[in-house]
């Protein structure tokens, strides 16, 4: 019997992105609250990152394995795991070391399962179902960040002022092995099962060949390639500097915001707005199709460059209305960011191998992700929160104007082959 996609789609993404963004946000702040300096936190969090621009090596790998749902799971409590060893290296004497080694193992179980998630979701939808669900998979998610960013970085606020950032932030760890291992024992039930058989073991380099030229063959590849790296250009820089921002001291140029008000604000009006936000998104891409919505959710994406941009300048005091800002960010976030799945998943991905091939174009946009995530820490340090934020603004314009022109030159001629 099939399984409904509302029963496992949100709860497969959740997992997903609680993995991503425990290793590439939440590490940060934790590092932040015990003293790294913002350059450090961007350089090493962008070098975990690398593991997700890595992952179309391992990728035909996972095309011969006959469950992909086994290794969802069983990459989830890997992840459990190592959260739980996190939450242990924290208490150590040398626990920045300790911690930056637990991280990167994560990096590579979770890219791993990356693979594994989104071939199973491919083989399981149809194209329009695809849009129709893509909403709310960037929106689960997403929501795992909010989740970690909102109730758990308030609960980290009031713990890190009564028992310590070390012993408040092992908690927190701790309580995210228990949600992830979780996961994985609903995911063990509700997931659909493989579909389709997988090559055999003997043509398992032939298959890897085959599987990257097949790739790098496909029409106007190059021209993806630089839309998908600029697509996430400016995102990658706000949204690793934008909630460092918010807890940075007033008479550093941030917003001064304690750990509990951050946590407070994407618990709540941030979380509620990025989810109206991403399935909105969905809907209005799968009414429109890619080619006429892309302008739309391209727009929105540059919406949480001008919102920082406006709160560096203008440096509120009023809690209220830097909610409504960081509302505002949100939705325009979580709205525009459809477009990179659906581009990758209907543009890039098709063919032959469609999950080995969107785990390729997803290491393209994580190498940019990362590559703008690595410099953000020291751009920050050179220009100051406002023109930070400003440059992030003209940064994310260019790949608007790459648009209309992969729409009409390269798209054109790609679908007519």
């Amino acid at each position: 019997m099939n399984s409904s996609p509302l029963r496992w789609v949100p709860s497969l993404y959740f997992a997903q992105g609680l993995q991503f963004f425990v290793v590439m946000l939440i590490a940060g702040l934790m590092f932040k609250n015990l003293g790294v300096s913002n350059a450090d936190i961007a350089r090493w969090t962008g070098l975990m990152g690398l593991a997700w621009a890595f992952k179309p090596l391992w990728s035909p790998l996972i095309e011969l394995v006959p469950s992909k749902k086994r290794v969802v799971v069983i990459a989830q409590a890997i992840g459990a795991a190592g959260l739980a060893a996190v939450a242990l290296a924290l208490q150590l004497p040398a626990w920045f070391a300790l911690s930056i080694a637990v991280f990167f193992v994560l990096a590579y179980a979770s890219a791993t399962h990356d693979i594994a998630c989104d071939g199973l979701y491919m083989a399981s939808l149809d194209a329009k179902r695809q849009a129709a669900y893509a909403g709310w998979q960037g929106a689960f998610f997403n929501a795992s960040k909010f989740l970690t960013l909102g109730g758990l970085l308030v609960l980290a606020g009031w713990l890190e002022k009564r028992h310590g950032v070390a012993n408040a932030w092992s908690v927190i760890f701790l309580l995210l092995a228990l949600l992830l291992a979780g996961l994985a024992v609903w995911n063990a039930k509700v997931l659909p099962p493989a579909i389709g058989m997988p090559p055999a073991r003997a043509q398992l380099w032939q298959n890897f060949a085959e599987v990257l030229v097949d790739f790098l063959k496909k029409p106007g590849i190059g021209w993806f390639f630089l839309f998908i790296v600029l697509f996430r250009f400016a995102e990658g820089q706000v949204q690793t500097i934008g909630p460092l921002f918010l807890i940075e001291p007033r008479d550093k140029g941030g917003l001064g915001l304690s750990t509990e008000q951050v946590g407070g604000i994407y618990g709540t009006a941030g979380t509620a707005a990025f989810l109206v936000g991403s399935i909105l998104g969905g809907y209005f891409t799968a009414a429109l199709g890619l080619r006429r919505a892309m302008p739309v959710l391209l727009v929105a994406m540059m919406i949480p460059n001008a919102v920082f941009w406006g709160l560096a300048k203008v440096l509120p005091t009023d809690l209220w209305l830097t909610t409504a800002a960081i509302s505002v960010e949100m939705a325009g976030y979580g709205f525009g960011f459809v477009g990179m799945i659906l581009f990758i998943m209907q543009v890039v991905a098709p063919g032959r191998f469609n999950t080995a091939h969107y785990a390729l174009g997803s290491g393209v946009m994580q190498l940019g992700f990362i590559f703008s995530k690595t410099i953000s820490g020291d751009v920050e340090q050179a220009l100051g929160y406002e023109a930070f934020f400003a440059w992030t603004v003209l940064a994310g314009l260019p790949v608007l104007l790459l648009w209309f022109w992969v729409r009409r030159r390269v798209m054109a001629p790609a679908a007519a082959a």
